[in-house]
């Protein structure tokens, strides 16, 4: 056993918290986010998507790098596993590498999106959801229950429900919902992070998923201090497969990518996702991230010269474009 003596009092060091830091790139580039509709509409959707990515990819690799002497930028994938049932990886998995490879874009890492949910046994998007620290608005009475009650978080102040007609008579005049950190006209934001059945288990949403992907790319995410939705070598060559459940959350299918966390991260998506990754910076907005791996990130940042915004949604950014 080990300890130190600090103002008389004696501490083992082995029971101190230790969380440990995760490789960084400069920036995460997210190539595409991928669902059932996407692969049955077969290769030439594929083929379309990359091709029509590929400029905005190679612009958003060049901006984001930039201010970097040797920039070090990951691709990655984000595969939906999660709504509904896909076809083998064996069957997609090398189609999809593939067309990106036709337009001249490599994958480094491929994604799960159940893996957000639960990955290698740690049921991630519950840890998340736990560290959520709503912001009350101005003048709010508590009487709205919280998020883990409802499963909906805002960014403002809702509008009254409406009461019952016993009630009408001291109910309140309406009054619109308000944005709380609006500058002058509001974007109210209500986002539904789950789901459930009686009986049946929670079931995330797509844009609380999304957040917890993003914590991801930016090596903010630790269970008891250790990273976790971590990328698995993938064996150049090797067979995919026949089943998603026994391909890993998160695989490297690059062996000379730069390391999948980055500083910033930007994503070419669809300009269908919007709403989605509003909600994602709702959701960053009010999650309270181990202070630890913040100062991790935030300190190595700054030694390199490349300072990170405090605020975690100002580390990602988006390119939309028009397509399915």
């Amino acid at each position: 056993m080990t300890g130190e003596r600090t103002g008389g009092v004696f501490r083992e060091t082995t029971a101190e918290p230790r969380t440990r830091a995760v490789p960084l790139a400069h920036v995460s580039l997210e190539l595409g986010h991928f669902a059932t509709e996407d692969f049955k509409a077969g290769p030439e959707r594929l083929r379309a998507h990359f091709a029509r990515i590929r400029p905005w990819a190679d612009a958003a690799r060049a901006v984001a790098a930039a201010g970097a002497r040797r920039p070090r930028v990951s691709t990655c994938l984000l595969v939906d596993d999660y709504r509904a049932d896909l076809s083998p990886p064996a069957a997609l998995l090398p189609v999809l590498i593939a067309e990106a490879g036709r337009a001249g874009l490599v994958i480094d890492y491929l994604a799960r999106e159940s893996g957000c949910a639960v990955a290698d046994g740690v049921r991630v998007a519950e840890e998340v959801e736990a560290r959520l620290v709503e912001s009350p608005p101005p003048g709010s009475d508590g009487s709205r229950p919280p998020v883990g009650q409802t499963g909906w978080l805002a960014n403002g102040r809702r509008t009254p429900g409406v009461r019952t007609v016993e009630a009408m008579a001291d109910a309140p005049g309406w009054r619109p919902p308000a944005e709380t950190a609006t500058r002058r006209h509001s974007i109210f934001v209500d986002a539904e992070l789950w789901d459930e059945e009686p009986g049946a288990r929670r079931r995330w949403s797509c844009a609380f998923l999304a957040a917890v992907w993003q914590l991801a790319r930016l090596g903010l995410l630790r269970h008891f201090g250790d990273p976790v939705l971590q990328p698995v070598p993938w064996t150049v060559g090797a067979d995919f497969p026949g089943d998603w459940d026994t391909l890993p959350p998160l695989i490297r299918i690059n062996p000379s990518a730069a390391p999948f966390s980055a500083y910033r991260t930007c994503s070419v998506l669809p300009s269908r996702l919007l709403p989605v990754e509003h909600a994602v910076r709702v959701v960053l907005d009010q999650v309270d991230v181990e202070p630890r791996a913040l100062h991790q990130v935030a300190a190595r940042a700054l030694d390199e010269g490349l300072p990170v915004p405090e605020e975690i949604s100002d580390r990602i950014s988006y390119v939309f474009h028009e397509g399915p």
